[in-house]
């Protein structure tokens, strides 16, 4: 690959997707795209280039998804999920006691692991959710990734990774060496191809996003303009769980971090109060004494 070669591929990552590598990540980019060229017939990601140049739209879509589909497994670092159990659930059961229902919006969703940890969660809350309609949205820039998602097959290897055996004997049956979640959960999520460079304000307003392990790949700019936009996406009440490894510090003001919860962020928009073991903001507070 020459330096012209990867400075295009920069250019169209970036117009495209977000994605935006530094000089230093030629090796991320023929270790992604060398496997692709070979699958195509080329000798090597230079011949990748000239064919994307003379006009291979569908070629074009395989690289820019080869390079945006991330590792991703169930109840990734854990922490947020557990924070969903013992902390978000319960202040929004209390919160939405008038309309008893809830969205949660998984952005970058990838091949499912994520929004169907989401659904499990809220599963085992089922003593708290009990009549309650749930949505969960599930989105990605890659359709072939939604695709695998949306089927609900898993390999042996992908199961075992972060998921606790009695989650998989309860919502997942057996097929030879793979695993299907269930009906049940398959149906409380909805899968549509979103690209977050794009409007997404369609989707409607949410009381969870996940946003996870995805903005790091952006530059500030890009990060600034998502978060404000996914601000206008969440009650105000609601909360952003961002990865492990991402903040809000110094990129947006719209954000601040939820007290004790590292990982969760809700809309800078009034302080907190807190009642009990939860958290609430004061619309929280009203919807509650309403509900009582």
């Amino acid at each position: 690959m020459t330096p012209s070669d990867y400075e295009y591929l920069r250019k169209l990552l970036k117009e495209r997707s977000g994605l935006d590598l530094s000089a230093d990540k030629q090796y991320l980019v023929e270790s992604r795209l060398l496997p692709l060229a070979r699958k195509s017939s080329l000798p090597g990601i230079s011949e990748l280039v000239e064919k994307m140049k003379a006009g291979a739209s569908a070629l074009t879509a395989e690289v820019v998804e080869a390079m945006t589909t991330n590792e991703t497994f169930f109840f990734r670092d854990k922490i947020p999920f557990d924070h969903m159990r013992e902390t978000v659930i319960p202040a929004l059961v209390q919160a939405r006691a008038a309309r008893r229902s809830l969205r949660i919006w998984c952005a970058a969703s990838s091949t499912g692991q994520e929004p169907y940890s989401i659904a499990m969660c809220l599963k085992e809350a089922g003593h708290l959710l009990a009549g309650w309609r749930t949505e969960i949205v599930a989105t990605d820039l890659s359709q072939a990734v939604l695709e695998k998602s949306k089927a609900g097959i898993f390999s042996q290897f992908e199961v075992q990774r972060g998921l606790p055996i009695q989650l998989l004997v309860k919502y997942f049956t057996q097929n030879g060496e793979l695993w299907q979640i269930s009906p049940e959960l398959r149906g409380m999520v909805q899968h549509r191809q979103l690209n977050l460079l794009q409007d997404f304000s369609h989707l409607g307003v949410f009381d969870v996003i996940f946003c996870r392990n995805v903005l790091i790949y952006f530059d500030q700019n890009t990060k600034t303009n998502i978060f404000e936009r996914l601000s206008r996406m969440l009650e105000p009440d609601g909360v952003l769980a961002l990865g492990a490894a991402e903040s809000v510090v110094g990129i947006t003001n719209t954000f601040k971090p939820y007290p004790d919860r590292r990982g969760l962020y809700r809309p800078n928009i009034a302080p907190v109060i807190r009642v009990g073991a939860s958290t609430l903001v004061p619309q929280t507070l009203r919807a509650v004494a309403a509900a009582s």
